[in-house]
């Protein structure tokens, strides 16, 4: 897995990424017309957020005519696992017992079908598994 250099996301580039992931591909104007009006935003903050996350390797973009297009080349799922990988690498110094406990407490909080889910989870990765072969 191709590890992401901390890139640390502030609200409107998750923003910027929800609207790629739910529209595919969007030059800025396109991305400005959804977000930036109604947030109060200049068509040049849209453009400089998209730029960052291009440099952040989360976009990727092609020049079309006088513009860039711009889609994620990383899905909600992936993003995600990359974040928490990289959280988990950084503080966890290869004790991942708290790690471990903050899933399965959040899998509690959220309600018993979450911790199911977890159960089932484990439960296909280790079926998923080459068993091991003993000499």
């Amino acid at each position: 897995m191709q590890s992401i250099k901390r890139p640390y996301l502030g609200e409107l580039e998750m923003a910027v990424l929800e609207h790629l992931w739910a529209q595919g591909e969007l030059d800025a104007k396109g991305v400005y017309s959804a977000l930036g009006k109604t947030r109060g935003i200049s068509h040049n903050t849209i453009q400089s957020t998209l730029e960052r996350l291009f440099k952040k390797k989360l976009l990727a973009r092609q020049k079309i005519s006088h513009a860039y297009v711009y889609r994620a080349v990383i899905n909600r799922d992936e993003l995600m696992g990359r974040l928490i990988n990289d959280v988990v690498q950084t503080l966890s110094k290869a004790n991942t017992d708290g790690m471990l406990a903050a899933f399965v407490d959040i899998a509690a909080r959220t309600d018993d079908a979450h911790l199911d889910r977890l159960e089932q989870l484990i439960h296909e990765y280790r079926s998923s598994r080459a068993p091991e072969i003993s000499l």
